[in-house]
Order: structure tokens, then C-alpha cells, then sequence
């Protein structure tokens, strides 16, 4: 209990990794306040359709898909620390410009170039968080990014809704560029990493130093494909952001039909998911990593596929606490899902080779985002959002359950290394 008790606390101990945690979370907290303020700015204000909503996302994953590889070989590459302070200082000014595009054919290049920088800021954050934590800190680690990740949907949206309830949403824009600027300081006060990782980082760098970029890319790719369990873990997770992204920019068409005169009601629904994910982050950082990631993967993706239906069946003038009650559930679902999916690539993966294959990971899943939303775009078009909302709602229920079902086939590994801790908890 003494020696839990103590790696449980003594990440929060780590100054180096608090700083960058820090800087994290600053940049997330404006991400979701830019995030409701440009789909509000776009379906309410500027009442763009479902086509030209679905234009967003693609803009967005255009960069990923051309750049998610190379990014994860840059990030195992260079100095993660002064890539990251370069992609925020860049994404400030860029966000900055957002604020004076006058239409769509403006504002979607400035996202996409946005978007570029993202793509190689993340893998870098996750490469360098490989770095900076022990082993069996990795799952506390992962819970803490996404507890930032999913508070900042509680505190964003609600400060965004209540913002653009007096103000536009230019403001929460300028708001999102400001807390960009206060991440890169925050990054320039992090010197130097503890000059052990420092010597392993140097040795890495020795050893790859040599190699191309081509073929440590392949190299990336070649693990994962070797990787049944890293294999099915991706695989899984297209298959589940392929359904998921034919309606994740349609919420604003949704809301314009049961709450055309409520443009902040969208914000309110994303807090409350906020909420659910955070709760259900804590929960899942008290308890030990025993149960599959099968059970735990699916079950996240049933509790959102079954509540996109239940927003899909809303009508107009629904209760807001209907509204809120499904934003909570599908928060939760959310939560399970990313916390298990990140953290089983951060576990399975090799540290030097971190950046590669979450490079790869944004590389796979923003590749739907070319397809889905454009497909979401037209099926909300000429069917209207609620019908699609709940046939994609129950495509997602039927792809969780497969999960559960079929855990301990899909992912074999997990359950022999829950078989161990289970032994050993019976020894002991």
C-alpha cells in the first residue's frame, strides 16, 4: 500500500512533466473554446448547411493524413520540447488570422495549416510524456492528458456559451490564440528534462541518427503491422471514428432543428459530456488495469452509440435536462474509450518508438475524415439529421458490442497479462 501510495503520488511530484502538463492543458481549455465558437460562428451566424459544415473536419485531416507519419518520425527525431514550443507559438498566430476570415473560402486553408501544426504537436506530447513518466505511471499519465482534455469540454463550452450569449464568437477565438501564447510560455520555462532522460534520449538519438527518415517511417509501420494487438487496437478504432465522423460535425444542423433560437444549448451538451468523461477518467485511474481492453474499448463505444441515437430521437423544444442527461452518457462513453485506446498505445509500444506510432494513429484515423463527414454532410442533407443520427447511433452500438463479445479474440495479449495480475493478486 506504501509503495502505491507512492507511485500513485509522485507524478504530480514531477516538475518537468507537471509543466508540460500544464502547458497541455492551457492549450486544450482554448482548443474547445475556438472549437463551439467556430461551429457556431459557421451553422448559426453564417447558417451554413450540412455540406459546407462537413467541409470543416476535412480541412482539419487533410494535413494529418499528408503529414501524421512524418510527424511521428520528427517527433522520435527532434527535440520535442522545442517542436511543441514552435507549434504553439505558430497556432497562436494563425489563430489570430482565423479571427478576421470573412467566409468559409478563407477559413477553411487557415484551419488546415492550423491543423498542421497539431499534427505534429501531438505526437510529440505523447512521445515526450513516454519520456518523462515510469512505467507504471503510464496509465495515470494517460488519465491525467485526458482528464485536461475532457475538462476543458466542461469549462470551454460553458464560458463559450455563456460568452457568446453577450459577446461574438470572435472573442472566443482571440481567447483561444491568448491561452495558445500561455502554453509556449509555460514550455519556454521548462529548461532541461532530468539529465538521466536526457543521456537515454541522446543514446536513442546516436543509434538513429544515421537512419533516413523513409525507413524509420517503414520501421514504424512494420511494428504496428507485427503487432496483432497494436493491429486490431487501430483497426478498431477506424472502424469506430468511420461511423462516428459521419455525424461529429452535425451536431450544429441537429441543434438548428430542436433549438433554433438556443445557439449556446450546443455548449451546455458538450459541458455536460465534459463532466461524464471526467468523472469516469477518476473512477478509471482508481482502478487496476484488470479488466480487457476488449470490454473496456466496446463498452465505451455502446454507451456512445446509444446516446448519438438518443439525441437523434430529440424533438423540437425538448427539455434541456433530456439534453444534458445524454451529453453526461455519451462523456462517459467517450472517456473509457480514449483513456483505454491511448493508453494501450503508450503501454504496447516501445518508448523510442512512441512518436512513430502515434504519428501512424493520427495518420489512420483522420483518413476517414476525408470519407465520413462529407458522406454525413449529404445524408443530413436529403434524410435530415435525426433519422441519421440514430441509424449511425446504432451502428456504433452493434460495432461496441462486437468489442465485448469478442475481446479475448481481438486483442489476446490483454488477456494473458490480466491473467497475470490476477495470479499474482491470488498469491499475494
Amino acid at each position: 500500500m506504501e509503495l502505491s501510495t507512492k507511485q500513485g503520488t509522485s507524478l504530480l511530484h514531477n516538475k518537468t512533466y507537471m509543466r508540460v502538463y500544464s502547458a497541455f492543458a492551457t492549450a486544450s481549455f482554448g482548443d474547445w473554446f475556438d472549437t463551439l465558437a467556430i461551429q457556431v460562428l459557421v451553422g448559426y451566424r453564417w447558417q451554413a448547411g450540412p455540406l459546407m459544415l462537413s467541409l470543416i473536419p476535412v480541412a482539419l485531416a487533410l494535413p494529418s493524413i499528408l503529414l501524421g507519419s512524418v510527424a511521428g518520425v520528427a517527433a522520435d527525431r527532434l527535440n520535442k520540447l522545442k517542436l511543441m514550443r514552435v507549434c504553439d507559438l505558430l497556432t497562436a498566430l494563425l489563430t489570430v488570422l482565423v479571427l478576421f476570415a470573412p467566409s468559409m473560402a478563407w477559413l477553411l486553408p487557415l484551419l488546415a495549416v492550423r491543423s498542421a501544426l497539431s499534427t505534429l504537436n501531438m505526437p510529440a506530447q505523447q512521445s515526450l510524456t513516454r519520456s518523462l513518466v515510469r512505467e507504471d505511471q503510464l496509465l495515470q499519465a494517460s488519465s491525467l492528458n485526458g482528464l485536461v482534455n475532457q475538462g476543458s469540454k466542461i469549462a470551454g463550452p460553458l464560458l463559450g456559451g455563456l460568452a457568446l450569449a453577450f459577446l461574438t464568437p470572435q472573442w472566443c477565438i482571440l481567447l483561444n490564440a491568448l491561452l495558445r501564447g500561455c502554453s509556449y510560455l509555460l514550455l519556454l520555462s521548462v529548461k532541461n528534462i532530468p539529465a538521466e532522460e536526457e543521456d537515454s534520449k541522446q543514446r536513442e538519438a546516436r543509434q538513429e541518427e544515421a537512419i533516413p527518415l523513409h525507413l524509420m517511417w517503414r520501421e514504424g509501420w512494420s511494428f504496428m503491422l507485427r503487432s496483432r494487438l497494436l493491429l486490431n487496437t487501430m483497426l478498431f478504432g477506424l472502424a469506430g471514428a468511420l461511423v462516428i465522423q459521419v455525424v461529429d460535425f452535425q451536431f450544429t444542423s441537429l441543434f438548428r432543428v430542436f433549438a433554433p433560437e438556443r445557439e449556446s444549448l450546443l455548449g451546455w451538451m458538450v459541458a455536460a459530456s465534459g463532466i461524464g468523461a471526467v468523472m469516469i477518467i477518476l473512477v478509471l485511474n482508481k482502478l487496476q488495469s484488470a479488466i480487457g481492453y476488449g470490454w473496456r474499448l466496446g463498452s465505451g463505444y455502446v454507451l456512445i452509440g446509444g446516446s448519438v441515437a438518443a439525441l437523434g430521437l430529440l424533438q423540437p423544444g425538448a427539455s434541456i435536462l433530456w439534453v444534458l442527461l445524454i451529453g453526461f452518457v455519451l462523456g462517459i462513453g467517450n472517456g473509457v474509450f480514449m483513456i483505454t485506446f491511448n493508453y494501450c498505445l503508450q503501454k504496447e509500444t516501445p518508448p523510442h518508438m512512441t512518436g512513430r506510432i502515434f504519428g501512424i494513429q493520427n495518420t489512420i484515423l483522420s483518413t476517414v475524415l476525408i470519407v465520413a463527414p462529407l458522406l454525413g454532410g449529404m445524408l443530413v442533407q436529403y434524410a435530415g439529421p435525426g433519422r441519421i443520427f440514430v441509424n449511425i447511433g446504432l451502428l456504433l452500438l452493434l460495432l461496441g458490442l462486437t468489442g465485448v463479445l469478442f475481446g479475448r479474440q481481438l486483442w489476446p495479449v490483454a488477456r494473458s497479462a490480466v491473467e497475470g495480475v490476477q495470479s499474482v493478486v491470488k498469491a499475494n
